[in-house]
């Protein structure tokens, strides 16, 4: 039996496949190694897993995981997946990876993420052969919902929010200011704050305030990322990601406005990654 895992930032969507090509799905916390160390996911797994889940019977883990983005950072997911899946050979690698093997699978082409964060590559239908870095929610992440969070976050402490959305934004979450600095600067998991009101926008979709900051977003990830790639044209832009899929029409007017056409756009590669590893089985 092995299990194949998609994790992000705030969600890890697991995949169990027997022998018979059986599959059963669960959910567990997302584990960012920039947020999170080998302790902290052993005892997430420990709460989280299934119990119908035999560990002892799990003879591959192939786990991608936003903040992958070297060795060290991959060893301290391997070490607490080896501790709770003690017969198990673990491979850990980068989420970006799965987006790609999901969206593309054996073909070369462009890869994004668009959810709590930002990644995107080049990809040669094996390995990522290109980067533009992302640089994470204090920096960059554009387009994500982290970045869009932020904005919003920001105008509402400002009295910026248009059409009414100041007080339905404080009746919604009656959060002060020291409420949202302290979030922000003192607790865990900042950038799963900030991408928790993405929601936010999409559920007042009808407001235009809310559709303008989406496609700011969209066109600040194309014009920051998206266009340093060479010959960014020449591909399909293809995304994963909650934030990319909820507003994929913004998305794809601005795609289209760079001269980019479009190809897949889904909410999750777990289902695509899990074929991809029946392919190579």
């Amino acid at each position: 039996m092995i299990l194949i895992a998609d994790g992000g930032s705030t969600k890890s969507s697991w995949c169990q496949l027997d022998e018979a090509g059986n599959r059963v799905h669960f959910n567990t916390e997302g584990y960012n190694p920039d947020f999170i160390n080998t302790a902290g996911v052993i005892a997430s797994l420990d709460k989280n897993l299934p119990e119908t889940l035999h560990r002892e019977e799990v003879t591959e883990v192939f786990y991608y995981g936003a903040g992958v983005s070297s060795a060290k950072k991959a060893e301290v997911l391997a070490q607490a997946m080896r501790q709770v899946f003690p017969q198990a050979k673990v491979t850990v690698d980068h989420d970006l990876l799965a987006s790609a093997r999901a969206l593309l699978g054996n073909k070369p082409g462009f890869a994004a993420i668009l959810g709590t964060g930002t990644n995107s590559c080049l990809y040669d239908g094996t390995r990522i052969t290109h980067n533009v870095d992302s640089l994470g929610y204090f920096l960059g992440d554009e387009g994500s919902g982290s970045f869009i969070g932020k904005r919003l976050l920001r105008d509402y402490l400002r009295g910026l929010l248009p059409d009414g959305l100041q007080e339905i934004f404080q009746e919604e979450f009656k959060l002060t200011r020291e409420d949202i600095l302290d979030r922000l600067y003192n607790q865990p998991l900042p950038n799963r704050f900030l991408a928790s009101f993405a929601k936010f926008t999409y559920d007042h979709n009808n407001i235009s305030y809310c559709r303008e900051i989406v496609l700011q977003g969209f066109e600040t990830f194309f014009e920051n990322i998206v266009r340093h790639y060479p010959n960014y044209q020449d591909y399909t832009f293809n995304c994963i990601g909650s934030v990319g899929y909820n507003f994929r029409d913004a998305l794809v007017q601005v795609a289209k406005s760079h001269q980019m056409e479009v190809g897949k756009i889904i909410r999750s590669p777990i289902d695509d990654l899990v074929t991809f590893h029946e392919g190579k089985a």
